[in-house]
Formats: C-alpha cells, sequence, structure tokens
C-alpha cells in the first residue's frame, strides 16, 4: 500500500464549503473586493489557513480574460424577423473580427437569466440581446456592472446602464395608420403585442398619435396578443366578435398580421377587401402573400451594422449613444391599398 499518496490540491470550492459561504464570496475576498463583509472575510480567511489554499494569480488573471466571443442572445427564433435580425448581427461581428455566439430564451426571462449565467463563464466579450419580457432595469445593471458590457436590441429597458439599439416603432405606426386614415377609414383598430414588451408600448403610441392628429376622438379597439399567428387569429376573432364594423387593421407585426388574414378567411371575409390590414417588420413572405401585405419595414441590417457600431466604440473605451433609433418605412400593397 503507498501511503505517499500526494494530496488532492485544495480547491475553491473546499473553502467555500468550510466557510459556508458561496463560491463567489471567497473569489470576492480573494480578489481584495470590499463588496463582502467583515464577517463573511474573516471565515474565508480562516478556511484558507485551516485548508492551506493558494491562490493562483496568473491562473486567475488567464480566467478573467476576454474571449473573443459575442453572446448574441434572441428572444424568439421561431420568429422570422429574429432569424433575420440574427444572420444580420452574425454577418456585422464576424466583420469586427469577433465570433457569434446564438441562443434563443423562447420569450422566458428564467431561460434568460439562465443562459446568460451559462454564458458569463465562458467570458464572452459582451452581450447583444433581444430582452425577454420581464426583464428588469436591476438585472441589466448588474450584468454591466460585473464588467460585461451589454447592448439591447429591438426592445428596451427603460433607465439602464445599456445602450439600446431601436427601429424607430412609433414612427411606423405612425404612418401605417395615417395611411388608412386618409383613404377616409373611420374604424380602425390595433391588434397585437403585449404589455410587457416596451416595442408594444412605442407601436400603440404611433397608432393614437395619427388618431390624434386626425381629430378622431372616438376610442378605436386596440387588442393585445401574444406575438404569433395563433395570437393574432385569436385577437382577430375577439375584435370582430366586439367591432365587426371594423374597417382596418393595424398589426403589432406581421407575423400577428398572417394571423389576422387566415382568421377573416375563416370567417368569409377578404383581406384588404372587406377589411384593410398593415403588418410590421416586413418580412420576406409578406410580398408573397395573397394579397400581398403592406408592412413597416425595418433593415434588419441596418440593425446589425449600429449594433456593431456600439460594440466597436465599447470595445474602444468610448461611450456609444444611449439610444440608436433606426429609421423604418410604409411598404405599401395590395392589402391596404
Amino acid at each position: 500500500m503507498n501511503n505517499n499518496k500526494k494530496p488532492d490540491k485544495v480547491t475553491i470550492f473546499d473553502v467555500a464549503r468550510e466557510a459556508q459561504v458561496s463560491k463567489s464570496t471567497v473569489s470576492l475576498v480573494l480578489t481584495h473586493s470590499d463588496k463582502v463583509s467583515d464577517k463573511s472575510r474573516e471565515k474565508v480567511l480562516a478556511a484558507i489557513e485551516k485548508l492551506g489554499y493558494v491562490y493562483n494569480r496568473d491562473a486567475a488573471a488567464l480566467r478573467s480574460k476576454r474571449s473573443n466571443l459575442v453572446a448574441l442572445v434572441i428572444n424568439d427564433l421561431t420568429n422570422p424577423y429574429s432569424a433575420q435580425l440574427a444572420v444580420g448581427l452574425e454577418k456585422h461581428i464576424y466583420a469586427l473580427g469577433m465570433v457569434p455566439m446564438l441562443v434563443n430564451t423562447s420569450e422566458d426571462l428564467t431561460r434568460q437569466q439562465q443562459v446568460v449565467n451559462t454564458l458569463k463563464e465562458y467570458n464572452v466579450s459582451a452581450f447583444v440581446m433581444v430582452p425577454a419580457p420581464g426583464t428588469t432595469m436591476e438585472w441589466v445593471n448588474k450584468l454591466v456592472d460585473s464588467g460585461f458590457p451589454v447592448i439591447n436590441i429591438m426592445r428596451e429597458i427603460p433607465y439602464s446602464n445599456a445602450p439600446c439599439i431601436l427601429p424607430d416603432n412609433q414612427k411606423g405606426t405612425h404612418l401605417a395608420t395615417m395611411h388608412l386614415l386618409e383613404q377616409g377609414i373611420e374604424r380602425l383598430a390595433f391588434v397585437g403585442g403585449t404589455p410587457e414588451i416596451s416595442d408594444y408600448h412605442e407601436r400603440l403610441a404611433g397608432f393614437r398619435s395619427a388618431l390624434t392628429l386626425r381629430k378622431v376622438l372616438e376610442p378605436m379597439p386596440e387588442i393585445t396578443a401574444q406575438t404569433n399567428r395563433q395570437g393574432g387569429r385569436e385577437a382577430f376573432n375577439t375584435l370582430y366578435s366586439q367591432s365587426p364594423d371594423t374597417q382596418a387593421i393595424v398589426c403589432f407585426s406581421d407575423v400577428i398580421a398572417y394571423g389576422v388574414m387566415e382568421a377573416m378567411r375563416e370567417l368569409g371575409l377578404t383581406p384588404g377587401k372587406d377589411i384593410k390590414v398593415v403588418g410590421f417588420d416586413d418580412l420576406a413572405d409578406s410580398r408573397l402573400m395573397k394579397p400581398a401585405l403592406s408592412s413597416v419595414r425595418i433593415d434588419a441590417d441596418d440593425i446589425g451594422k449600429r449594433t456593431c457600431q456600439a460594440l466597436a466604440e465599447i470595445m474602444n473605451k468610448s461611450q456609444p449613444a444611449v439610444r440608436t433609433l433606426v429609421d423604418v418605412s410604409l411598404q405599401l400593397r395590395e392589402s391596404s391599398i
């Protein structure tokens, strides 16, 4: 029997277990952080002395070195526009000499938190995120304060320390609503989106601002819905049961509009003829619909370019704009003319 077996190396986990604190608390003590209480610090130092733990600063420095990975945290890759957006972002990130790492959160806040915690262990250079509903300013700021640059795109987390790149949502729905009102339409509705996301409020504000500008005093229906086809179908059925005299619909997104048009046909209505429809995103499929769908166009490539400009500024230790608006345009087709 060999009694000269080399003892196992003491790890930071052993120290945490002995001191009855978390691994992160041990790390804070080792790096002389002031974010740990005196009591916890004493417990950790006592455990280090007892176990004979040796802190390898060279190894720690190597671990803390940032990689050339950029985390793309996308809210819903089943949405065609999100996939289009991811492709645009990837192209521009590669052009910066960096490598994108794409993850999907499926609009789930808990999943978003889990994937971000995992990606932090890869020492990614930055997070580019379409935030999930329910993302708070405090959570974003905590991520930024821990040393990871964050850029929010498509959705804004108000008052957070992360710059955001947004399409001009309000302008888009304002243009769409004005286009319908200028045709003499008197009964129109806004359909889709949920209050937990910033772009819902912005697109709804554009719809309302056009009504105000044209002095439409009577309240028009506003129906919330999940941002998928089924959400559009259900929202239209709700709208039509409440307001069968509706003449036109401004939709939160093209995908919502697809569901709306399907539900119309099931009731024997012809989109564009019985009720006019305008979408938002201008997906490639929208011009192939029957009738072709009018839509507000967001240039996904432009979003990617502006995002990477902000990312380059951060990497060069300069401060990007807090809020960047990317222009939109109204593409008119058979569904609304």
